[in-house]
């Protein structure tokens, strides 16, 4: 998957690729983007990470999640934005559970940050579709996200009651969503997702 954009001669196909893979138009803001990678979280990028997430969200919740997840949750997905070494963007992927439905691989993403200053210039879009992709690749079949119904769309998710299943949390139903990896994945499964325990810890 194309990550990382080095001139901005790319617009047009990574339009179209960003068009065939999602169904929808995913638009970049190239003048800020040209030398950004999406990119494993390596060590040593735990403080940057941290930084990342406490600037993004209003409390430290999400940056102790992560922390949390990081030493409990496997197999885990921990994604960074890397703009020429600093990092402006984060997102992690941990395994979830369907009540009844323990045999199912799906994945739970949570949290997704970008600095105040680079959002809304498709750090977070890039993070998203990335991380989708290395789920797929660990053998997921399925994503769910409890986000902004007006954003995460745009990816492929639509409301997990279309499946039948519901999340723990009492959330609107918009805001709960499932992405299928696999076409069909959840065909016939219904219940309760279940989040990591740290999730209920911090």
């Amino acid at each position: 998957m194309l990550v990382s954009i080095e001139f901005v001669g790319v617009q047009f196909y990574l339009q179209f690729y960003l068009n065939l893979i999602c169904g929808c138009p995913i638009l970049f803001n190239f003048i800020y983007f040209i030398h950004v990678k999406i990119r494993r979280e390596n060590e040593g990028d735990e403080a940057a990470v941290q930084a990342v997430n406490e600037s993004a969200f209003e409390t430290s919740e999400e940056a102790r999640l992560v922390a949390a997840l990081r030493e409990q949750a496997q197999p885990l997905i921990s994604l960074v934005a890397d703009d020429e070494g600093k990092i402006i963007g984060h997102i992690m992927f941990s395994p979830v559970a369907l009540d009844g439905h323990h045999e199912l691989k799906i994945m739970g993403l949570a949290p997704m940050a970008v600095v105040p200053e680079r959002q809304h210039q498709g750090i977070g879009a890039a993070l998203v579709l990335e991380g989708l992709e290395a789920c797929k690749k660990l053998g997921f079949g399925a994503v769910v996200v409890l986000g902004h119904a007006a954003y995460y769309p745009r990816f492929g998710f639509v409301p997990s009651t279309q499946f039948d299943i519901s999340s723990e949390y009492d959330v609107p139903e918009d805001v709960f969503m499932v992405k299928e990896l696999t076409p069909g994945y959840l065909d016939g499964a219904k219940g309760t997702i279940k989040y990591h325990a740290v999730f209920g810890s911090v």
